[in-house]
């Protein structure tokens, strides 16, 4: 039996469920799916969630207080009956060509199965220009065969399936309650344990794209999350590499002076219709050195 999970916070996902609840027909041994909104402050939105249960084989759980990223997730594997756990963030499209049996099989050979993310190849968004330029260009290195390379290092968490066993044995890190790096925390858990991963093209497409400014707010928010768990992220972070490198060469002051020189420079460049991700990578850069 497979258990769909899809945690929620002012999101409606009505349309992603109904979507995957066609998809489920092509099983042969059940499934289900399991929705938790994690306290939305939306009104409409925690009603259109409640909506939910009168479909056939759908569970819905609705949090007076919010839980975090991680520990809603492990609540929902908590309640989940099935052998596999499929989680799947609530800003997601199901294209035609997703399969579920397709993860179901992929299962047989790993004990956890990334299927992958996509974006529109349309901006769906003119205020979202940040969010979808660098999605866009990062999609260029998900790939599966680009994926398997280095398999811990390209765990995504917004469509990822896991065995029951498995992940009630390691759990998310339940230190990630914002947004930001439990996907390379929890990839660097099953590195750790040496868990089984696959990697496979069966794509979701990842529609909630945020406007510059909500986008560049949450990059600040993962950064603050990095800072505290940097000890655990070593090896596992681009970006802790990269400031490991300017320590040993005695280069951060410099690279912190520059940042708090061009800081409102780069946020204008950031937050326009057409932002740079070079700025970009060096705005995250220089705000986690001054953190």
């Amino acid at each position: 039996m497979l258990s769909i999970l899809i945690p929620t916070y002012n999101y409606d996902c009505s349309a992603l469920v109904s979507q995957l609840s066609k998809k489920a027909e092509e099983l042969n041994d059940g499934f289900e799916i399991i929705v938790a909104d994690d306290a939305s402050t939306d009104k409409e939105m925690r009603n259109r969630v409640s909506e939910l249960a009168s479909i056939p084989d759908v569970r819905i759980f609705m949090n007076k207080e919010n839980k975090g990223r991680a520990a809603i997730r492990n609540f929902m594997a908590d309640q989940a009956r099935g052998e596999w756990f499929l989680f799947i963030d609530a800003d997601a499209e199901v294209p035609d060509e997703f399969s579920l049996k397709t993860y179901l099989e992929a299962g047989r050979e790993a004990d956890v199965v990334c299927g992958g993310v996509i974006h529109p190849e349309v901006n769906p968004s003119p205020e979202a220009t940040l969010r979808y330029r660098y999605e866009r260009n990062a999609d260029k290195r998900r790939k599966a065969e680009i994926r398997r390379k280095n398999i811990y290092a390209q765990i995504a968490t917004f469509s990822i399936m896991v065995r029951r066993t498995v992940f009630l044995a390691i759990r998310f890190d339940e230190q990630c309650r914002e947004y930001g790096y439990e996907d390379t925390l929890f990839g660097s858990v099953l590195e750790k344990q040496k868990i089984r991963v696959c990697h496979i093209d069966n794509p979701l497409i990842h529609i909630g794209l945020e406007p510059n400014d909500v986008y560049l707010h949450k990059t600040e928010t993962a950064l603050h999350t990095l800072k505290r768990i940097e000890n655990r992220m070593q090896d596992h972070s681009a970006l802790i590499k990269c400031v490991s490198k300017l320590r040993r060469w005695h280069l951060t002051a410099i690279v912190k002076c520059i940042y708090k020189l061009f800081r409102q420079t780069l946020r204008r460049n950031l937050l326009s219709c057409h932002p740079s991700l070079k700025a970009f990578a060096f705005y995250k850069l220089g705000y986690y050195l001054t953190l």
